[in-house]
């Protein structure tokens, strides 16, 4: 017992401590040095093939750029993590990896999502399905991408929350972003009004919108009537607009149209009532008037 007490109070044991806290924190610091510069190198690279003739999307160099940025982080820390144990602590690195590939191989049979995974983020970068800052819908979630990494994808929505969506679960994907989308208004016009004279006024008022709004490509068209219900029909005006701005071009042009058809004197239809009476004998007003005459 005696030896033992000497060498824990022994400064042999704490100075042996003390370097392998030193060695590990200069190893953590230096790994964190080299990930701080290798992410502005990386980004040196992208700003400066953005100038050259090859030119990618920048939604593809944004996801491609940050998913070489977490591929290097996680590189580095995994290299640095070794070393501190090999080289601060001493232990036997060969004896762990071994154990650690046995280990792996019998948890990547009940791993099959994982992989599953990971499989599947590379096929969605490589195959350019979807990129950073897109619109998309999927798996139930339907928002902007914010980031594509090997196993997850990051979706915020336009509400705010933040979803991980498994890589492996992103299928049948609907994206907004690619191309120009198609802004479809139904406008309901009372059946008081006159169809050619509605149209009319309403193709007035969007042969202004692209001049207003930048989202409206161009001009929109007035379609005719796509409907006849109860109480009005239904005239349909279609827009093409920037990727994603579908929604926002549809709010705008109902808005131009209900003001300019209010201006005009047409208003929105309401519901109508038609009552029929079943009563076929005279009431009292009546029998009252036949009797004076």
């Amino acid at each position: 017992m005696s030896d033992l007490w000497e060498y824990i109070t022994g400064p042999e044991l704490w100075v042996s401590i003390g370097t392998a806290v030193i060695q590990a924190i200069l190893i953590m610091v230096i790994a964190v040095i080299v990930i701080r510069v290798g992410n502005n190198i990386i980004a040196r690279v992208f700003d400066s093939r953005s100038r050259g003739p090859l030119r990618i999307t920048e939604r593809r160099e944004v996801t491609i750029k940050k998913l070489i940025q977490n591929t290097m982080k996680y590189t580095v820390y995994f290299i640095a993590f070794i070393m501190v144990l090999d080289g601060a602590f001493g232990l036997e690195i060969r004896a762990l990896l071994a154990g650690a590939g046995v280990a792996g191989l019998a948890i990547g049979f009940g791993a099959q999502n994982l992989v599953r995974d990971i499989i599947s983020g590379f096929f969605i970068i490589f195959e350019d399905q979807f990129s950073v800052g897109d619109y998309i819908v999927t798996a139930g979630v339907e928002g902007f991408v914010e980031e594509i990494g090997i196993r997850t994808t990051k979706i915020e929505s336009w509400t705010g929350e933040q979803h991980v969506v498994p890589n492996g679960n992103v299928t049948q994907v609907t994206n907004y972003s690619v191309h120009n989308g198609l802004a479809v208004v139904d406008v309901n016009i009372p059946y008081e009004n006159d169809v050619k004279a509605a149209a009319a006024i309403i193709e007035d008022i969007i042969e202004t919108l692209p001049d207003q709004y930048e989202e409206i490509v161009k001009v929109p068209e007035v379609f005719g009537v796509e409907a006849l219900e109860s109480s009005h029909f239904v005239l349909r005006v279609i827009a093409e607009v920037l990727p994603s701005y579908q929604w926002k071009g549809s709010r705008n042009i109902r808005k131009e149209i209900k003001d300019e058809l209010f201006k005009q004197g047409i208003q929105i239809p309401s519901p109508r009532l038609v009552m029929y009476s079943r009563n076929e004998e005279p009431n009292s007003l009546q029998i009252d008037s036949e009797r004076e005459m």
